[in-house]
């Protein structure tokens, strides 16, 4: 991380308040060579494309902003805006989301420090990227939490087709697709804390993988273990929407910050 753009509305002391806010959170970015920042204001862009511009011009390697960037009042809880969403879709770069400043409520725990950093997905095992960022932004002997929610509703609608076929017994179907569904993720998730440690890691590794809803079962982890930022894959290959589930997640998760890679 050698370069951010923060992007902020308003002027001046507002964008200098977001800065500020932003540096404190990322006060892991200070382990080793401190990167370069740069502030763009309210005043500095008009319009996405104009944005889309100064963000390849700048060429950062992380971009900061935060909910409803340049959105009228009346902001609708039910979207992250139209500027942040065409910046997750339309720039190469890490998006960190800070929590929109003003709306009240929102803010919800204040962003102190990335010492409990969660990586969530609803595929985990290979996803080498995912987990790199994840540990990248925890900070020393903080918690790095490798999770992965496996969809109880999909399971469920697969197992009633199983238990129309004569030959198989569904119980112990049932049983042995369950536990090998969780076992694949588990093992990855094992390998990433031995080469951590191997390396001389500085972080605690904590795996999860459970059953569950994944909306709902993300929410209660986040509680669960008050984490202060959360990891997800927003990109993908194949259309120009957010990847499937970062988009709910992202719209869910307000009240604390998102990295959207």
């Amino acid at each position: 991380m050698e370069s951010v753009l923060v992007i902020a509305d308003g002027r001046d002391e507002a964008s200098a308040s977001f800065e500020a806010l932003v540096k404190s959170f990322l006060g892991v970015l200070r382990d080793g060579a401190a990167p370069t920042w740069r502030t763009l204001g309210a005043d500095e862009f008009d319009s996405i494309a104009d944005l889309l511009q100064i963000v390849e011009q700048a060429a950062p390697d992380l971009v900061c902003t935060h909910r409803h960037l340049h959105a009228s009042r009346g902001r609708d809880p039910r979207t992250l805006g139209d500027f942040v969403e065409v910046l997750t879709q339309a720039v190469p770069q890490p998006i960190l989301l800070m929590p929109d400043p003003d709306v009240a409520g929102e803010q919800g725990r204040k962003a102190q420090n990335t010492d409990r950093v969660m990586a969530i997905t609803d595929h985990l095992t290979g996803d080498r990227r995912l987990v790199n960022y994840t540990v990248r932004f925890t900070r020393r002997h903080g918690t790095v939490y490798l999770t992965h929610v496996e969809d109880d509703a999909v399971f469920e609608r697969y197992m009633g087709s199983v238990s129309r076929i004569p030959e198989f017994d569904t119980d112990v179907a049932r049983e042995l697709i369950g536990r090998q569904l969780l076992k694949e993720p588990a093992d990855y998730m094992a390998s990433c804390r031995r080469v951590l440690a191997e390396a001389g890691g500085t972080v605690h590794v904590e795996p999860i993988v459970v059953f569950g809803h994944l909306v709902s079962e993300y929410g209660k982890l986040v509680d669960q273990h008050q984490v202060d930022l959360l990891v997800m894959n927003t990109k993908d290959e194949d259309q120009l929407a957010m990847h499937g589930l970062a988009y709910p997640l992202a719209v869910e998760m307000r009240r604390i910050p998102l990295l959207m890679l």
